[in-house]
């Protein structure tokens, strides 16, 4: 069986093409290192603000300490067509109290599970991108998208 044949992007097309993707996919996968072992979980971002991603954590999950040990990560949208979005980056703790709230108004599962945004269990992280890269349904190329 041939490769599938690869459609042309016009490269001003990428950032709409990787953004569209990742509303389409909503819950990416999060990769993150135990160690020398890689960790991969669904997550489910609380905010976007173009290709920096925020996702909400508990004090208690494993993933907490690994971020801890190394904040480099990587989140994978794959939508229904295979259209594939990476986003490589850092992630950090978000300390800023105004964005905490603006995130905490906007997002009833939080408020529901969590009770109040001071619940010392509840880690927000934003995630900085580093590199964005989007692939077109099993094309086996990326494509570098600017950041912007």
């Amino acid at each position: 069986m041939p490769p599938p044949a690869v459609k042309p992007i016009d490269p001003a097309e990428l950032p709409a093409l990787a953004q569209a993707t990742m509303r389409t996919a909503k819950f990416p996968m999060l990769s993150s290192m135990d160690g020398d072992q890689p960790r991969v979980r669904p997550v489910s971002p609380v905010k976007t603000e173009g290709f920096t991603v925020f996702v909400a954590n508990l004090r208690s999950y494993h993933k907490t300490g690994e971020i801890a040990q190394n904040p480099k990560v990587e989140l994978c949208y794959l939508d229904t067509d295979h259209n594939q979005v990476r986003i490589t980056g850092v992630a950090e703790v978000v300390t800023d109290r105004g964005l905490l709230e603006s995130i905490w108004a906007g997002n009833a599962l939080l408020r529901a599970y969590l009770g109040t945004p001071d619940n010392p269990d509840l880690i927000i992280y934003r995630i900085l991108p580093h590199q964005v890269r989007y692939m077109r349904e099993w094309a086996l190329h990326y494509h570098e998208v600017p950041l912007v």
